[in-house]
């Protein structure tokens, strides 16, 4: 732990800090948030703050539902979209049963534990992302409406382009939050723009995506729109991808063949957990999104590609995506293919990948690799197992 309780005291009374946001996901990485007063910090700390676990999807727990969250002092932040008085900050939390024992689904446990499976094999591997999302315009009431705020086109400026400022208030508030925005654009489809930040270690980026989807909708609601990262939100447009960017190290040299090998093996039965939702499979097979399980060093239509300095990046997953369940599964199965010495030439390639959303279920209930990995109730939210 970075920060001791009291440092989090002194940052709270330095900051005028008036409400404390508790963050979570539940198993499709949606954001749930509890909202405390300073004054129940201690309370928090020592015995955490109660939830109903049975009324969050995928939290399935027989007997007492109440779970606790205690809050990660590694991840406090101030958001600067509230009043410089009586400011807020958010935690992201730890999740924990009764008995004390971190929560099988907690994506952030999942994602924990994957880190240090590999570490104990001698592999790290950072993360970086790449988000897509379409801005719409409002209503008269703040409704979203199905009309996109533009019709520019791929890196097209303003006057065009007119998500360029609310792009750049995006790109102010992840600083001010300590998250290093990189590049800043508009992509393809009408309304559609795509922001990544910098790198970093696997439960530090899945944080970061959580918080840029986070500030993505708000900004976009200050400016009068409605942002989403549905994977397919206008039918004959771009959908919107969630490309991953992985570097896996093992030792002092890189590992990359074998840690692609290992995810192209491996993808078809994790699929559903990158693609999880009907709308994801419309995407697939449209402007540059994989349908097959294919690797290269510059087709931008592959399923994974090997870029300069031993970096892979896969280009699958879109805006629906749970990074913490990605980013684990990513790194038990490529850490797999370094463990067995897999070669790129021993790797599928070439194979249809599952084309619906039933497809892609039924793999995934067959698959012994994910029922070692994943808790069954996990399994069961996303395949039905």
């Amino acid at each position: 732990m970075r920060y001791s309780e009291a440092d989090i005291q002194e940052f709270i009374h330095d900051n005028d800090v008036k409400f404390i946001k508790f963050s979570f996901c539940d198993v499709f990485g949606n954001q749930k948030i509890i909202s405390v007063l300073p004054s129940v910090l201690p309370r928090a700390f020592s015995q955490g703050i109660a939830v109903d676990a049975s009324r969050i999807e995928g939290f399935y727990k027989r007997g007492d539902s109440e779970l606790f969250l205690f809050p990660d002092t590694d991840t406090i932040s101030l958001l600067p979209w509230r009043p410089s008085h009586g400011r807020v900050a958010r935690f992201y939390c730890h999740i924990k049963d009764q008995e004390g024992s971190p929560f099988a689904q907690d994506g952030r446990k999942i994602l924990r534990d994957a880190v240090a499976w590999a570490k104990d094999r001698g592999i790290e591997v950072n993360f970086g992302a790449e988000n897509d999302f379409y801005l719409f315009r409002t209503d008269e009431e703040g409704e979203p409406t199905d009309l996109p705020f533009d019709n520019a086109g791929f890196l097209d400026e303003a006057p065009e382009d007119r998500g360029e400022d609310v792009r750049r208030d995006i790109c102010l508030t992840l600083e001010a939050m300590g998250i290093e925005p990189q590049y800043s654009q508009h992509i393809s489809g009408p309304g559609q723009n795509r922001i990544d930040f910098a790198p970093g270690p696997a439960l530090e980026c899945a944080d970061n995506v959580i918080t840029f989807r986070s500030v993505v909708k708000m900004m976009a609601v200050r400016n009068g729109l409605w942002a989403t990262f549905s994977p397919k939100p206008i039918p004959d447009a771009a959908g919107n991808g969630f490309r991953v960017a992985m570097r896996p190290m093992q030792g002092q040299a890189g590992c990359c063949d074998a840690f692609m090998a290992g995810i192209l093996k491996r993808f078809p039965e994790m699929q559903v957990f990158f693609n999880p939702r009907e709308e994801s499979f419309e995407r697939l097979g449209t402007f540059g999104a994989p349908d097959s399980i294919s690797w290269s060093d510059t087709g931008r239509m592959s399923l994974l590609r090997r870029k300069p300095g031993g970096r892979i990046e896969l280009s699958a997953a879109d805006g629906a995506a749970n990074p913490y369940l990605c980013f684990a599964l990513l790194i038990y199965a490529g850490a797999d293919g370094v463990e067995q010495g897999l070669s790129l030439s021993e790797a599928p390639s070439g194979e249809p990948l599952p084309s619906s959303l039933a497809a892609a279920r039924a793999l995934c209930r067959e698959s012994a690799f994910l029922r070692e990995l994943l808790p069954r109730e996990i399994l069961r939210a996303y395949a039905g197992v």
